[in-house]
């Protein structure tokens, strides 16, 4: 099955495309390189042989020109960190985007289409979640990645469409923990709140799993699946987990979380409307603060799928990436060297 990646140059969207093309799926990403990483990305793909066409999915002529031969699209592409635009951009992007790639989509025959969500759709969870647990995102992001949700689910009549709410994600490849990788490394990773927030973090392969899974059977047609990686775990455990794979002792310092938070509401009111991505804000704080367990029942059920990676390998396996180019300083033999 011939594939299209939107948001293909992104992490997971590059690790997908890999990892398809090594299968032997003809695969096609769409893709913007506004950043380093993006970048870095791009050139991966292309020394692999892998076609990468640059553009957004607001552009509705990038769109049909990235969809001839294709039979199922995946798409992943969204605006998520920016703190330095304003809300109509999200919109512009995770709905009006998403409607038009399905309209591309549509119009070239596609088959199937899988839309990658998020768990951020859940916004501040109180218990457990599943697929049940009612949405009420507490942000843009969260809210316009819903409405796009819906979107999506709205042309079921018209193709198989399966939606996929993902979770914290890692591995190889990520961008968003190389900092706190490194500053564990350093030994200048310091606690912030009483670390006792859970996490369910997904290792990167477990995810190209599931996206696979979901777009290549007739099962996952008109599901909403999340997606959960083995287990949860808390600040604390994350971090001495990281701490275990660079070969340092856990953190121990700990600071307070409310002079973070309102100096990042400061900086976020002061320089968001001034179109400066401000060093700190509220969303960077969700680290410390929400808590996710999060029920992979559905998944087993719809997709048999299972995460394989837990933490402890995980952590290593990116530390290992990281190291191999050059983010982190050499790790440790095994005999301690």
């Amino acid at each position: 099955m011939s594939v299209l990646i939107t948001g293909g140059t992104g992490f997971i969207g590059s690790r997908l495309a890999l990892d398809l093309h090594d299968a032997g799926c003809p695969v096609r990403v769409l893709g913007l390189t506004n950043t380093d990483a993006e970048r870095w990305n791009r050139g991966a793909l292309e020394e692999r042989g892998i076609e990468v066409l640059h553009g957004s999915v607001t552009d509705v002529g990038a769109l049909r020109g990235a969809m001839g031969g294709v039979e199922a699209v995946v798409h992943l592409a969204a605006a998520q960190h920016e703190m330095n635009v304003p809300d109509a951009h999200f919109r512009d992007v995770n709905v009006t985007g998403t409607a038009r790639v399905l309209e591309a989509a549509g119009e070239a025959g596609v088959v199937r289409f899988v839309h990658g969500s998020t768990i951020g759709v859940y916004g501040d969870p109180t218990g457990p979640v599943d697929e049940s647990t009612p949405p009420r995102p507490v942000n843009v992001y969260g809210a316009t990645k819903l409405e796009a949700e819906e979107v999506v689910r709205g042309a079921r009549e018209r193709m198989h469409v399966t939606v996929v709410r993902i979770p914290e994600v890692y591995g190889p490849g990520d961008r968003r923990l190389l900092k706190l990788f490194r500053m564990i490394q350093r030994g200048r990773y310091v606690l912030v709140g009483p670390g006792r927030n859970l996490h369910h973090p997904l290792f990167v392969d477990d995810l190209v799993r599931g996206l696979i899974a979901a777009s290549t059977g007739d099962h996952a047609s008109g599901e909403l699946v999340l997606l959960a990686g083995p287990e949860p775990l808390d600040t604390r455990s994350m971090a001495a987990g990281i701490a275990r794979a660079v070969g340092k002792p856990p953190p121990r310092l700990r600071l307070p979380l409310w002079p973070f938070a309102s100096a990042a509401l400061v900086l976020e009111t002061t320089l968001r409307p001034l179109g400066v991505q401000p060093p700190l804000h509220r969303r960077r704080l969700d680290f410390f603060r929400k808590s996710f367990s999060l029920s992979g029942a559905r998944a087993r059920r719809v997709l048999g799928f299972t995460p394989r990676v837990g933490f402890d390998e995980g952590a290593r396996r990116t530390a290992e990436w990281y190291a191999l180019h050059g983010f982190l300083a050499a790790l440790p033999t095994k005999d301690g060297a």
